[in-house]
């Protein structure tokens, strides 16, 4: 129910605040939450109940590749943001990739700013950075991206190579001078040219074949690469999708050094193992690949302990065909998991089993992110002054998943048939109740 003069109260007995739960109501006035009121709401003040369900934060997805301009048939801004809403994410950050053109410049930032004119979700973006675009960097901060990407790898699409020590040490100054992050996938490509060369005769369907392509050392060295020029340069850097604990202790080193640096994992590195892939998955890949169990469990260990910081959740889709399960060979396939509308239900599954709470969830999936975007104090968060973006969530509903009824555009997923717990009933976004189609 949406109400003329955007007031309006919602009752819950698990209102999830960053530090409690709290029995009792969200007041709404004009888009923003007014109060956390416990108890009765003001009075003659229309309050809605919503029985059982509590009320979280709207998510904040600060990894999602919606592909949009040049390759919508990926993904586009219609179809991911009915997926998000569905998932009860109610802010994307767009990636600056596998959209043609990369968001490397403000021409090409306007030109995704137009495409997400459909999106009914907030839509905010990351620039890029590619070798050669460094007078760029300043300029895009002006037009309001939110930080920066990079790849220390071949990313996988032409129009966004993979930067080197060069050129991020050209980069990273001028990032810092805008105070925006660098987000960078940490794979170096030496570790992987070597594993790569030692596989030759393997299988090309096992599993086992494409996890030993892409080994551990790889995202090590290039979280070393990153945190020794973050030192120097003093930019702030953000880690996305660690998939191996291995990278822990030199990121609690340089926590401990004082440096500014903050790490994210992903829903398919907390929820799957290798060991259970089959051969020939392909939808399964990913890079950094899903690892094994005892990595599953390390991962789990930092997010509880605050090593690392938040989830996102790296939802990169491509038609089915790219994931070649015709062949089933793992290194034609495109790397990408699409999970845009699945990540609160199935993080949410494994949390209950690690002892942690919605609010852990909260503060991993809104406002940890929001935080990261520079979107804190107006987005993540059920406290007043934030925008009124809101997830009225079943915590105890279980559900097996069901592709045919997926919002995202191709409904290939790894999690097909996985049963979750805890389904999103209903979204507001800014005070008004957006429906889940």
């Amino acid at each position: 129910m949406n109400h003329p003069d955007g007031r309006f109260a919602l009752r819950s007995r698990r209102i999830v605040t960053l530090d409690r739960e709290v029995d009792g109501h969200v007041v709404v006035w004009a888009g923003r939450i007014a109060a956390v009121v416990p108890g009765e709401p003001p009075a003659a003040l229309h309050a809605e109940d919503l029985g059982a369900l509590a009320l979280l934060p709207g998510l904040v997805d600060t990894h999602v590749h919606v592909n949009e301009p040049g390759r919508t048939e990926w993904e586009g801004f219609a179809t991911a943001s009915r997926a998000a809403l569905a998932g009860g994410v109610t802010t994307i950050v767009d990636m600056p990739l596998n959209s043609v053109p990369a968001t490397t410049t403000v021409a090409a930032l306007e030109a995704k700013r137009a495409a997400a004119a459909v999106a009914d979700v907030r839509v905010e973006f990351w620039g890029g950075v590619v070798p050669g675009n460094t007078a760029d960097l300043a300029p895009l901060a002006r037009a309001g991206v939110r930080g920066f990407k990079c790849f220390l790898v071949p990313s996988g699409v032409d129009e966004f190579p993979g930067v080197g020590e060069r050129e991020l040490r050209d980069a990273m100054p001028e990032i810092a001078r805008t105070k925006l992050p660098l987000l960078a996938h940490c794979e170096l490509p030496g570790p992987i040219e070597g594993a790569t060369a030692a596989l030759a005769t393997a299988d090309p369907r096992a599993y086992a074949t494409w996890l030993a392509s892409r080994p551990p050392e790889a995202e090590v060295e290039a979280i070393r690469l990153l945190l020794r020029l973050a030192a120097e340069t003093k930019c702030r850097v953000h880690v996305v999708h660690l998939a191996t604990a291995a990278a822990l202790p030199d990121l609690r080193a340089a926590r401990a050094a004082g440096r500014p640096v903050t790490v994210e994992t992903c829903p398919h590195y907390l929820t799957f193992a290798a060991e259970d892939i089959a051969p020939g998955a392909t939808e399964y890949k990913c890079a950094p690949p899903i690892r094994g169990r005892a990595e599953r469990d390390a991962l789990w260990r930092a997010l509880l302990d605050g090593d690392i910081d938040l989830v996102a959740s790296d939802h990169s889709p491509c038609p089915p065909a790219m994931k070649r399960r015709d062949t089933g060979v793992w290194a034609e396939a495109w790397g990408g998991i699409a999970s845009l509308e699945l990540g609160l239900p199935v993080v949410w599954t494994e949390a209950r089993r690690h002892g942690a709470t919605l609010g852990h969830v909260a503060r991993w999936m809104s406002a940890a992110p929001a935080d990261l975007a520079g979107l804190a104090p107006r987005a993540g968060r059920i406290e007043p002054g934030a925008d009124a973006d809101l997830v009225a969530f079943d915590p105890d509903a279980t559900w097996s998943v069901d592709t045919t009824r997926l919002h995202q555009r191709h409904p290939l997923t790894p999690y097909a048939g996985r049963t979750v717990t805890g389904r999103v009933a209903r979204v507001w976004r800014r005070g008004v109740e957006r429906a889940i189609r």
